[in-house]
Parts: C-alpha cells; sequence; structure tokens
C-alpha cells in the first residue's frame, strides 16, 4: 500500500513524539541518583520522617452549641452634660481600666469648683467668729453677765456655721466629682468599639451612649445540659474540680482548655428540661469572639491512648502494621490493634509503646530490619 504525502507526514509526527517522551525518560532516569532516597533517594538507604509516640486525650464527650459572652461589658455613657471636646482613643483598640476616652467641657465645671472651694471658705471664716463669739459667751455666762437670750444667739450662730461649713463641703466635694466626670474614663480593660459621639457634639448626662467596651478576657460560654447531663456533670465536678472542654471554633479550630464553672443556672427549664451552664475560659489568643457560637464538649473523664497519623498505619491479609525506628536507625515492624479514628488519626490499643518513634512517611519504602536515614518531626511541623 503505498503511503500519500499526508500520511507520511502523519506517521513522522506521532514518531518524533515517541522519541521526545523517550529521551525526557532517560534524562529523568538520569537524575535519580542513588543517593536521593525515598521521592529522589533511589534505591539506596530509605530515608524516612518519624514522630515520637504520645498519649492523648481521647476522651468522648457529648458536643452542645455554646454562646460565647463577655464576662463584663459596659456602655461608656457620659455623667455630665456639655460639649464634647475631645475624643481620646482609637476605635477598635484595646483600653485599660482609667484610661481618658473623652472629654466634656471641664473649663465650665473647674469653675463651678473653685466657686464652691471659695463658698467653703467663707463658710470656714464665719465659723472661726461664730465659735469665738460662742466661746466668749459661755465665760460671760459663767459669770452671770451675759443674758440668757445673748447666749442662745451666739449658740445658735455657731452651730448654723458649722452646718454651713458642712453644707460647703459637700457641695465641694460634688463639684469635684462633676468635674472629674468630664473626663470620661473606661471602667474596665477590653476592647473599643466604635465612637457614637464625635468633637462638637452636645451630650446629656446618663443618656448618650458614647462607646461600648467588651472585655476579651477572660471571656464566658453559655450551654445547656440535660437534667441527666446535668446530674453526671456535678457528680464529675466534685470528684474532678480541674475538668477540661473541648470547644470548636466555627472554622473547625478545636481548642482544649481548663473549664472553670462560672455560675451554673438555679432551676430546670420546664420548657426544654434543660439546665444552664456558664463556662468561664482563658482567652489569651483572643480568639473566642464574644457574641459567636461554638460547639462545646465537657472533658468529664480523661482517657490517655496511644494516638498514631493514619498517614504512618499500612495493612495487609493479618492487619495493620507499622515501623519504628530504633535507636541505631533500623526499622522494626510492629503489629497494631486498631482503636477509634478521630478524624485524621488513629487510636492504638496495643502495638506502640509512649515514647517509641513511629514512622509517618516513607513507610511503603521499608521492610523488618532495613537500616534507614530518619528524621525526627513535631506534629506541628509534619510534612
Amino acid at each position: 500500500m503505498l503511503l500519500t504525502k499526508p500520511h507520511k507526514t502523519v506517521i513522522l509526527k506521532r514518531l518524533a513524539f515517541v522519541i521526545f517522551c523517550m529521551a525526557i525518560g532517560w534524562y529523568l532516569k538520569g537524575k535519580m541518583t542513588p543517593s536521593m532516597g525515598m521521592g529522589g533517594f533511589g534505591a539506596g538507604t530509605p530515608y524516612v520522617l518519624m514522630q515520637t509516640v504520645a498519649l492523648e486525650d481521647t476522651a468522648k464527650a457529648d458536643t452542645h452549641i455554646g454562646h460565647v459572652e463577655a464576662i463584663n461589658s459596659v456602655n461608656i455613657q457620659p455623667k455630665v452634660g456639655g460639649t464634647l471636646e475631645a475624643v481620646h482613643f482609637e476605635e477598635g483598640s484595646f483600653v485599660k481600666e482609667g484610661d481618658v476616652l473623652f472629654t466634656i467641657e471641664p473649663e465650665i465645671y473647674e469653675a463651678t469648683l473653685n466657686l464652691r472651694k471659695a463658698e467653703l471658705e467663707r463658710a470656714k471664716a464665719s465659723l472661726t467668729e461664730a465659735e469665738r463669739n460662742y466661746n466668749r459667751q459661755i465665760k460671760l455666762s459663767k459669770q452671770n453677765i451675759a443674758s440668757k437670750a445673748t447666749f442662745d444667739n451666739a449658740e445658735s450662730n455657731y452651730l448654723q456655721s458649722k452646718a454651713n461649713v458642712a453644707q460647703a463641703e459637700a457641695n465641694l466635694a460634688l463639684a469635684q466629682i462633676n468635674y472629674d466626670y468630664t473626663f470620661v474614663k473606661a471602667p474596665i480593660n477590653g476592647y473599643i468599639g466604635k465612637a457614637l459621639a464625635t468633637k462638637g457634639n452636645s451630650v446629656v448626662a446618663s443618656t448618650n451612649t458614647l462607646a461600648r467596651i467588651v472585655q476579651l478576657n477572660p471571656v464566658r460560654v453559655a450551654f445547656t445540659l440535660t437534667d441527666k447531663e446535668f446530674i453526671a456533670f456535678k457528680s464529675s465536678s466534685e470528684k474532678q474540680p480541674e475538668m477540661k472542654a473541648r470547644i470548636t471554633l466555627p472554622d473547625g479550630t478545636v481548642l482544649v482548655k481548663d473549664f472553670k464553672a462560672g455560675f451554673v443556672d438555679n432551676e430546670v427549664s420546664t420548657s426544654t428540661a434543660t439546665v444552664s451552664i456558664y463556662g468561664d475560659f482563658e482567652n489569651d489568643a483572643e480568639n473566642l469572639i464574644p457574641g459567636s457560637y461554638v460547639q462545646i464538649a465537657l472533658i468529664l473523664k480523661p482517657e490517655l491512648n496511644i494516638v498514631v497519623p493514619q498517614a504512618s498505619l499500612a495493612q495487609d491479609e493479618n492487619g495493620f502494621y507499622t515501623y519504628v525506628i530504633t535507636d541505631d536507625d533500623v526499622a522494626e515492624e510492629r503489629r497494631l490493634v486498631m482503636g477509634d479514628v478521630i478524624g485524621d488519626k488513629q487510636i492504638v490499643k496495643s502495638g506502640l509503646k509512649e515514647g517509641e518513634k513511629v514512622v509517618i512517611k516513607g513507610i511503603q519504602k521499608l521492610s523488618n530490619g532495613a537500616k534507614v536515614k530518619a528524621a525526627l518531626v513535631t506534629p506541628a511541623t509534619e510534612l
């Protein structure tokens, strides 16, 4: 059969493609030197990654929906009225108790304060004069020189002057308080939100909300337990005051934190047969945000088990096995009895001991007794 020119062209193109693929294969084969081991290490000593076998708390617990709440939060309201002269904070920043947040016309209240100081001094001067006259009348009365009416009048003036001083002192104290209130301060530590009033606006005492502060550390998580769950919770908390809680954030991040009961509601809801529990948690990382919803599980009784990554496991007709690396860098096969699966990990009931080094990458290259090159990694750096 004669080949036409188009057919010859197609055959030549296919032949060129085959030759090109063979050339690429030969090139890559030349790059794979024996020293490269696993994933490029060739046929030499296999290279593996290993991890220290450790015990983890795998206790099962019922999960509940929890609502994160601020233990302390406050709406900032002015206690005196006037024009807002300054805002002293950056919105969204952390403020400390005692930090000045707003200033409200201190000059007016300072003038009133000075007036009250002057009134007190005048009242004290009047008291001094009244006391002097009263003491004089006492002496004259003993000598039967002063009339009773004159004595009574001196005594009355003295007592009235004492009352005037007390009143002036109270007025001064009130003026001092009002003056201090012109500097609106943070009553708690926490994060402050948006300024709801800005410079130049008039504010009314105990009416306008100027801003809101929310404390983020510690925080409280509110959730409910059924009456039966509450009985178990109470019994366990009495025997084990230091309890743990597993909290799952909206993004799936799991936190295990010390649980401290803030308080427990004083009755079971008749409509839901549940009891509200309020747990307090340290929140140094500030990833528990007030207002958000989380999943919370109380770990009433710890269960410590050996847990390994599923990547460290292999299976044949005889069951599951893995390899541990000895101090001499020798792979040692271990037959395993498996427990429950926990995410991308699995409980090992027997076959491994705490502190041993289990292979987590490169297990397919190993055989019992093989010499290896091993690198130790932690769960945080696991590849």
